[in-house]
C-alpha cells in the first residue's frame, strides 16, 4: 500500500516531467503548451474576382500572395502565427462588397481586410471598417475621396490616389501654350481623377471634361464633342484619357485627330491595355508601375519569380498586391504578431516599408502611402506586344505636394 508521501512524490514527479516536456516541445518549435495560446492571423481579401475589373483583381490577388511569400521568407507566418487569407469576390458591385466585408469582420472574425479593386466598391466599404473598428488596407482603388472626405481612421492605402496620378501626369503635360480636354469614366475613379488633374495643372488650359458610362464601346459622340472643343485652339492640343477596365477609348484616334493637330495622352495601365499605346510612339504620361523601371531587391524578386511561375512579367496591379502584403507583414512584425486595431493603427501611421516601387511611407494625416511615380515616353519595340514606357525620370514622393483632402 502506498503512503501519502509516495503519492505526493509521484504527482510532483509527473508534473515536473510534463513541464519539462512542454518546455522541450516549445523550444524545438513543436505545438507544445508554450505555443498553444497562439492563433492564426486572418486577413480578408475583398476584390473583383469577377466583373468589369476582373483582370485588375486577379493581378492584385497574385501579387498579394506572392508578397506574403516574399515578406515572410516563404513561411507564411509572422511571430509564430500562421497567416490565413480569406478571399471574397465583390464582383465590382458596391452592395455585394459591403455585405462581404461585414461578413468577413463579423462572421469570419478576420483581423483586417485588404481591397477592393473598384473605387465605387471602396467607398461602400469605408463605413463598414468604421462600424467594426477594423483596418481596411485599400489596394488598388484610386479615388481621392477614399483617403479624402469619405475617410476614417481605420483606412490605410498602399495604392496610389487620384492626386498622385494627376500630379505625376501634370509633370508631362502642364506647360504654357498647351490646351487639354479630358475623357474619363462617369464614376468615382474618373471624376476624382479629373478633379485632381485640374487641381494639379497650373500652366496649361483645360477647356472641356467629357464623362462617359463605364460600359461605353462606341466613343464617336464623345470624341466629336472633344474635337469640337479643341480643333480651333492655338498651340499644342491634347486629349487626356483617364480610363479603367473594359472599352477602348483609344478608338477616338480613328476619327483622324491628327487632321486637327490633336494628340492623345494617358497614364500607365496593364500590359494588355498598353497594346493600344503602340499606335502612339512618343506619347508622354506618368505611370504607377512598369516592371522594367524600378531597380530594387523587391522588384527584382517579383520580376524573377513571376517569370518563373507564369512565364510573363508582373503587371501594374501585381506590384500593388505585393506592396499591400509587405505593408501588412511589416506592421505585424513590428507589433510582434499582435492584431489589435489600435496597436496596428499606431504602428502603421508614419511607417516606412520597402516595396517593388522602392520605399513607401504611410502619411499620418490620412494614411495614404507616399510613393514614387514614373514619367514615361512610349517607345515601340518589336519584342513586346505593348507600347513600352521608357523612363524619362522618377518623380519622388517629396517632389509631389499631394493634398491632404480628409476632414481629420
Amino acid at each position: 500500500m502506498r503512503t501519502k508521501t509516495s503519492r505526493r512524490t509521484l504527482l510532483a514527479t509527473t508534473a515536473a516531467a510534463a513541464a519539462a516536456a512542454a518546455a522541450t516541445l516549445g523550444a524545438i518549435g513543436l505545438p507544445g503548451l508554450a505555443l498553444a495560446q497562439g492563433k492564426d492571423i486572418r486577413i480578408a481579401h475583398v476584390y473583383s474576382k469577377t466583373g468589369p475589373l476582373e483582370a485588375y483583381g486577379k493581378q492584385t490577388q497574385t501579387g498579394f500572395m506572392m508578397g506574403l511569400d516574399y515578406a515572410t521568407g516563404g513561411t507564411m507566418t509572422v511571430a509564430g502565427k500562421k497567416i490565413v487569407v480569406i478571399e471574397k469576390d465583390d464582383q465590382g458591385k458596391p452592395d455585394v462588397g459591403k455585405s462581404l466585408l461585414a461578413a468577413a469582420y463579423g462572421d469570419d472574425k478576420v483581423d483586417l481586410a485588404v481591397g477592393p479593386t473598384s473605387s465605387g466598391v471602396a467607398l461602400a466599404l469605408l463605413p463598414v471598417a468604421e462600424e467594426y473598428k477594423k483596418i481596411l488596407l485599400v489596394e488598388p482603388a484610386v479615388a481621392d475621396s477614399i483617403t479624402g472626405d469619405k475617410w476614417n481612421k481605420y483606412i490605410f492605402r498602399t495604392g496610389r490616389n487620384s492626386s498622385q496620378d494627376a500630379i505625376a501626369n501634370a509633370v508631362a503635360l502642364d506647360k504654357p501654350g498647351v490646351t487639354i480636354a479630358t475623357l474619363a469614366q462617369d464614376y468615382a475613379f474618373g471624376r476624382d481623377g479629373v478633379k485632381a488633374f485640374k487641381d494639379a495643372v497650373k500652366k496649361a488650359k483645360i477647356v472641356h471634361e467629357e464623362y462617359l458610362p463605364t460600359t461605353t464601346t462606341d466613343f464617336t459622340a464623345g470624341a466629336q464633342r472633344l474635337i469640337d472643343k479643341l480643333k480651333d485652339q492655338p498651340g499644342r492640343k491634347v486629349i487626356f484619357i483617364i480610363w479603367a477596365g473594359a472599352g477602348n477609348p483609344f478608338k477616338i484616334a480613328d476619327l483622324d485627330l491628327k487632321r486637327y493637330g490633336i494628340e492623345i495622352a494617358t497614364g500607365g495601365n496593364i500590359l494588355p491595355a498598353m497594346a493600344n499605346y503602340k499606335a502612339f510612339p512618343g506619347m508622354e504620361g506618368a505611370t504607377y508601375y512598369y516592371f522594367g523601371i524600378p531597380k530594387n531587391p523587391a522588384n527584382e524578386w517579383l520580376v524573377a519569380n513571376h517569370y518563373k511561375q507564369f512565364k510573363s512579367p508582373p503587371d501594374f496591379f501585381t506590384a500593388g498586391g505585393m506592396t499591400a502584403a509587405i505593408a501588412v507583414v511589416e506592421a505585424l512584425k513590428k507589433t510582434g504578431g499582435e492584431t489589435s486595431t489600435n496597436k496596428l493603427i499606431k504602428t502603421m501611421e508614419g511607417m516606412s516599408f520597402e516595396t517593388p516601387k522602392g520605399r513607401m511611407t504611410f502619411r499620418p494625416e490620412d494614411h495614404q502611402a507616399m510613393q514614387s511615380m514614373y514619367h514615361f515616353k512610349i517607345k515601340v519595340d518589336p519584342a513586346f506586344p505593348w507600347g513600352v514606357p521608357e523612363l524619362v525620370r522618377e518623380i519622388k514622393p517629396e517632389e509631389m505636394q499631394v493634398p491632404v483632402r480628409n476632414k481629420r
